[in-house]
Parts: structure tokens; C-alpha cells; sequence
């Protein structure tokens, strides 16, 4: 990933550590007072790299998708259930997730990209149990229930929801 913009900070407190992250847009690397500019190059490579590698795992492809909500049908349905095709989508702007159960395709926002793991596996799983019960009815929710996270991922969601949003908006839904 290509990096718009590197800030270094350097602290006299510091003394071994090198810690980075990225921060509206920006990568923020924090380094002791003490390195030479050599080894700051050196460290600002490593650090934007392991950011990079970190993103990318939080990033999964349209195939890894497929792949973890195959994984989680088995998991958490028996096998009952297998999409057909799952893929991220920028259209949706006030949804998490969707999906069209008569072709068993799913789409989750790219919102969700590099959110925790076990929130897009909730969103995979919600949606995964619409592939089987199309309403939000006591079935459905029994079905998604068997996600061990599934109260988490929805507080994690409200949470992000709230931060993002005028805090009222109640269109930020799995549906």
C-alpha cells in the first residue's frame, strides 16, 4: 500500500521501541529520539510493511470471503446452507450486509473492511441465516444466535454506528 503520507515522531522518553499506526489517511511512525536517519529509514519501512500486512488480513478478497462463510455454514448450519457467491460492495451505505437468497448471493459493505474478524463473521453469519429464513422472525435469530459473538459483533456495530453518525441514525442494519 502505497503511503500518501508519513509522519515520525521522535521521543526522548522512548528509548527501544518503535510503534506505528495510521490515522485519517496517515501513517503516524513513533521512534526513539536517539536513531540515526539510516535507522529511521529502516524502521519506516518494517513499520508501513507490518501495517500493511495487518491491513490486508483485515482486508480479505471476494475468494477468502466465499471461503470463511463456507467455513462458518459448517460451523454454525450443519452444512445446510452454501453461498454462491460473496463480495464486498461500496453501494451499501446504510447496511452491513445483504444478500438474494434465489441466486445465494451475498454482498457486505466495504465499511466493514478492516473492522475485528469476528464482526464480519456475525455479518457473514447474519447473513448466511437469510439464505435459510429470509425475515428477522425467531428462527432466523436462533440461527444466528449459535454465533458464539453474535452479542458483541451487534454492540460493536451500534458502537461504530453511533461514533460515525449523529448517534440516531437507525438505518445501519444487517439485513
Amino acid at each position: 500500500m502505497a503511503d500518501p503520507e508519513i509522519e515520525v515522531r521522535r521521543s526522548k522518553r522512548r528509548r527501544r521501541t518503535v510503534s506505528a499506526y495510521r490515522e485519517q489517511g496517515r501513517t503516524i511512525v513513533l521512534i526513539p529520539a536517539s536513531m540515526s536517519k539510516a535507522q529511521e529509514a529502516e524502521w519506516v519501512e518494517k513499520m508501513v510493511a507490518r501495517l500493511d500486512r495487518q491491513e490486508q488480513r483485515r482486508r480479505p478478497s471476494d475468494e477468502q470471503l466465499l471461503d470463511r462463510a463456507r467455513d462458518l455454514a459448517g460451523l454454525y448450519f450443519g452444512g445446510i446452507v452454501e453461498p454462491e457467491t460473496v463480495r464486498w460492495v461500496d453501494n451499501q451505505k446504510s447496511r452491513w450486509g445483504s444478500c438474494t437468497p434465489s441466486d445465494r448471493s451475498i454482498r457486505l459493505s466495504s465499511r466493514l473492511q478492516g473492522m475485528p474478524a469476528w464482526v464480519v463473521d456475525y455479518v457473514l453469519v447474519h447473513e448466511l441465516a437469510h439464505l435459510i429464513e429470509p425475515s428477522h422472525n425467531e428462527e432466523f435469530w436462533g440461527w444466528v444466535d449459535r454465533y458464539p459473538k453474535t452479542e458483541r459483533a451487534k454492540g460493536f456495530l451500534e458502537g461504530y454506528s453511533a461514533a460515525t453518525t449523529d448517534g440516531d441514525d437507525p438505518s445501519d442494519h444487517v439485513d
